[in-house]
């Protein structure tokens, strides 16, 4: 009885030590970031790149996971009557959640101020890096927007990174992969192990996120200043606190729309 106990015991998957696990190496990170920014300015702002290139890892893993699991999703399905309603559902959906989020995310922004207290003057910030989105949005009108859905290009939604153009591609795509039948099971197939690597990738990618963290925290304090910080944490209360609304009382909602429990799920 005691070997068998003692074999049991041996069996259990060991807990990794603490500092193995993500979240303690991007504390560790960012708190290397504050020391080196508030000690050695000019070399902090140096780190700019790295907290810049993870952005960059995450946001261009961004639409091919996105295209990859809505085809595997959509295509998968053999009723097409089905298969329509979920794809128009889907844009719906999409643009609907997209709107009553920038709205929550207005509302907490207005309320909670996480920019005050930066004393950044306008003026010397970059203004071209945002001119192409500003001018987007002032003149595009409601027919432009609908029009926008449809990119110029295939490659091209995906190379701009446009998430509404990669959707529609891929609930289009997902329609005609499905009217192969059996012939288009193999490229399925392949979608899904495609996705599979995606993810991976993203796995992989996420092992930087301490560089990143520490690159863009050393880059703040360096240009800011070190009271920039309590801006930075005012900014983070309103992130999560808005994000906390979304999830607990909107997609609540959706979910006891859909028939099923938020809670039970989170559980």
């Amino acid at each position: 009885m005691t070997k068998i106990i003692s074999s049991s015991i041996q069996a259990l998957p060991r807990r990794a030590p603490f500092y193995q696990h993500l979240y303690v190496q991007v504390l560790a990170a960012i708190v290397l970031g504050v020391i080196l920014g508030h000690f050695s300015p000019s070399l902090g702002e140096q780190m700019k790149p790295l907290g810049d290139t993870f952005i960059k890892l995450i946001k261009m893993l961004i639409a091919p996971i996105i295209f990859c699991t809505v085809v595997s999703g959509i295509a998968g399905m053999q009723d097409l009557k089905r298969i329509g309603r979920i794809g128009f559902k889907s844009l719906i959906y999409f643009e609907v959640l997209t709107t009553i989020a920038l709205v929550i995310g207005l509302i907490g922004v207005n309320l909670l101020k996480p920019g005050a207290g930066m004393h950044i003057d306008p003026a010397s910030l970059d203004a071209s890096a945002i001119a192409g989105y500003t001018k987007a949005a002032h003149d595009q009108s409601v027919v432009g927007f609908l029009t926008h859905i449809v990119p110029s290009t295939v490659f091209g939604a995906f190379t701009d990174g446009d998430i509404l153009q990669v959707l529609f591609i891929s609930v289009l795509f997902a329609f005609g992969l499905q009217l192969l039948g059996d012939t288009g099971k193999p490229l399925l197939n392949t979608i899904d192990l495609v996705a599979k690597a995606f993810f991976r990738m993203l796995k992989i990618v996420m092992y930087l996120a301490p560089l990143g963290a520490f690159g863009g925290m050393a880059f703040t304090v360096g240009k800011y200043g070190v009271q920039s910080l309590g801006a930075y944490v005012n900014l983070l209360v309103c992130y999560y606190l808005t994000g906390l609304v979304f999830v607990f009382v909107v997609l609540n909602l959706v979910a006891r729309l859909a028939g099923f429990s938020l809670w039970k799920f989170l559980k």
